[in-house]
């Protein structure tokens, strides 16, 4: 606040310090310290970038280094963050994705521009493009065998409770047809080496199936996500009516809690220690030999303490498989113990807080019954 007079300053700070104004209005991290003179919302330094390139909306500044004259005060003053939000987040669809400070640029940048350019929800009842049930449209997918991206026509229905893709424009018959019920969708810009990349997953037998797309479009791809959301959350509307709608919303598409390498040995725990890349979705541990595997190599069910599950820092003594990485970590199941080790302290406390967190959950009678399906374990 460099220049400025002591009482814009004084007003400012008053405004500033505000309970509605303590968290960033687009993504929620704390302590924002940058805001938007034209809209008059408080926003965080990450989201002040986002602003910057949408000028004809936005024009940001620092609440630190900044002059700010009276007039740009008083119009904080008078509007904030709850009066902003108020108004632009008036009538978010409740299947929407609302990111936060964790999730991806491409998640943040569209939902900024789908509030104060798009102003999608503002008005009831608006039409919007991921809404009417079906979307139909090319997305790059990779190539199982040969890790080309090539582009591929698919097509969400609402009313056949699927998504589809085809391999030629004029195919007539999809390549895979999969219930929406059993799809997920992650953003994973890093690994699929795409800001716009996402990581579509379905079960298939009771195994994971993965399928990695972009489309050179943000805005597309984030319409394709929060389509697959439309979709699901009317089919489990229909599918479990008396569920809430909070209730229904948790079960749409969801991050993986934990993902990075680590070193597993087989079953007899005297094999030699193999480096490979892990997933945890919730309560599915996943390895694959490469990130971009469409398969995994091996799943295990992680279930609670209750049921006999934990987990534990370090390997058990006299542990013989040769590893090259001394961060252990050993789960505990009614049938067996998985043995891994992690290159770093950090990352084996890391995959501990999250195993902790999934073992720490009382199991659902749904997830008591996938588990009784489920036969596949880690191979050696």
């Amino acid at each position: 606040m460099a220049g400025g007079n002591e009482r814009s300053m004084k007003a400012l700070k008053e405004v500033w310090k505000r309970a509605e104004n303590s968290l960033c209005a687009d993504c929620g991290k704390p302590d924002p310290d940058w805001a938007s003179s034209t809209l008059g919302v408080f926003i965080c330094l990450s989201c002040s970038g986002i602003h910057r390139n949408i000028p004809s909306i936005s024009k940001v500044k620092s609440l630190k280094m900044d002059y700010w004259d009276d007039a740009q005060v008083q119009f904080l003053a008078k509007h904030g963050n709850a009066v902003t939000k108020a108004m632009y987040e008036a009538h978010i669809p409740i299947y929407y994705y609302q990111p936060t400070y964790n999730d991806c640029q491409v998640l943040r940048e569209q939902w900024i521009r789908a509030k104060y350019e798009r102003k999608e929800f503002t008005e009831p009842g608006k039409q919007l493009p991921y809404s009417d049930g079906v979307k139909e449209g090319i997305l790059w997918k990779r190539g199982r065998d040969n890790g080309q991206f090539l582009p591929r026509k698919f097509l969400l229905s609402e009313r056949e409770g699927c998504l589809k893709y085809f391999t030629k424009q004029d195919a007539k018959e999809p390549k895979i047809n999969v219930k929406i019920d059993v799809i997920n969708a992650t953003f994973q810009p890093e690994k699929i080496g795409n800001p716009n990349g996402l990581q579509i997953t379905y079960l298939k037998d009771n195994k994971t199936r993965n399928i990695f797309v972009y489309h050179e479009s943000g805005k597309e791809v984030v319409d394709w996500f929060n389509a697959i959301r439309s979709v699901q959350f009317h089919y489990l509307k229909v599918a479990f009516p008396i569920a809430s709608n909070n209730e229904i919303k948790n079960r749409l598409t969801r991050n993986f809690l934990k993902e990075g390498y680590m070193e597993k040995t087989g079953p007899k725990q005297r094999e030699a220690f193999k480096k490979r890349w892990f997933t945890l979705d919730h309560r599915r541990l996943m390895y694959f030999k490469d990130p971009l595997d469409a398969f995994a190599k091996g799943e295990v069910f992680v279930g609670s303490g209750e049921n006999g599950y934990s987990v534990q820092k370090g390997l058990p003594s006299g542990t013989q498989g040769n590893f090259s990485w001394h961060y252990g970590i050993t789960i505990v199941t009614p049938d067996r113990e998985y043995l891994f080790t992690c290159e770093t302290e950090a990352d084996q406390l890391e995959w501990i807080r999250a195993f902790t967190s999934v073992i720490n959950q009382a199991m659902t009678p749904q997830e008591y019954a996938s588990k009784c399906l489920d036969a596949v374990s880690f191979p050696s």
